[in-house]
């Protein structure tokens, strides 16, 4: 039995344009399983292929427009790849996002609905992982989500110190999983947020109580019944383990 990241989940206000912004953006596909959930997915990868990552955003009601605890690191080759594209994803509906980073060689942006995300430099450690180079966490103690996510999930620590750590699939392909010690969590929501795919997916029961072991415990937000379980890292990052009737959470 195994829990493996699969996605990256958007709370949005129109899930079907801000899918359009971020396939365009990714230069991914796009599906969509039903009213108000718009499944994005790497070019040649079908659902739940193991070695693919995957973006799902889901229309929920009056989506918090806030700094957010989770947020994406797009990867460049080249100088002029960084330009190309910080160049498209303005003429996409991005904007210029100021959060107090001062001279650095990345750039932050907004989606079109004011999800915060960074357009890196080009690094050689993110040359393989697709456009989308990690998954960055705001946590209050980046040793202790290493800890408690390396046992969840059984990635491989690339990097960590007291501000901040690198997990990876042990596989080698697709994103970073980073954490990044920060300020004045209380003061964050999660409008995006990690889902988890149990393997085989029956066994969602099991790798709940585990997690739970570690240190998880239940969450709430209103998702009703449903077939996913929503849960809160011991840092109160909320994700969902989900469950054979459906892939994408709330």
């Amino acid at each position: 039995m195994a829990l493996r990241l699969v996605q990256v989940n958007f709370k949005a206000r129109n899930d079907s344009a801000l899918g359009r912004f971020w396939a365009e953006a990714l230069g991914w596909n796009v599906s969509s399983e039903g009213p108000g959930v718009t499944n994005l997915e790497p070019e040649g990868f079908a659902w739940p292929d193991p070695d693919a990552f995957y973006v799902d955003l889901v229309t929920v009601p009056d989506p918090e427009t806030v700094k957010y605890r989770v947020h994406l690191d797009l990867a460049t080759t080249s100088a002029p790849h960084q330009a190309e594209l910080l160049s498209r994803l303005k003429e996409l509906g991005a904007t210029p996002a100021g959060v107090g980073r001062g001279d650095v060689p990345w750039t932050v942006l907004a989606d079109p609905e004011g999800n915060v995300f960074c357009v890196l430099e080009p690094r050689e450690i993110y040359r393989d992982t697709g456009p989308i180079a990690a998954v960055v966490v705001d946590c209050a103690d980046p040793r202790a989500m290493t800890r408690f996510w390396g046992e969840a999930i059984d990635w491989t620590l690339h990097e960590v110190t007291d501000d901040h750590a690198m997990l990876r699939s042990p596989k080698g392909v697709g994103p970073y999983l980073e954490f990044v010690r920060t300020p004045h969590l209380k003061d964050m929501w999660t409008r995006v947020h990690l889902d988890l795919l149990p393997s085989p997916v029956d066994g969602q029961a099991a790798e709940v109580a585990r997690l739970e072991a570690l240190g998880a415990t239940p969450a709430d937000v209103g998702q009703g019944d449903v077939p996913w379980k929503v849960l809160a890292d011991p840092d109160g990052n909320e994700f969902c383990v989900l469950g054979a009737a459906a892939s994408p959470s709330t």
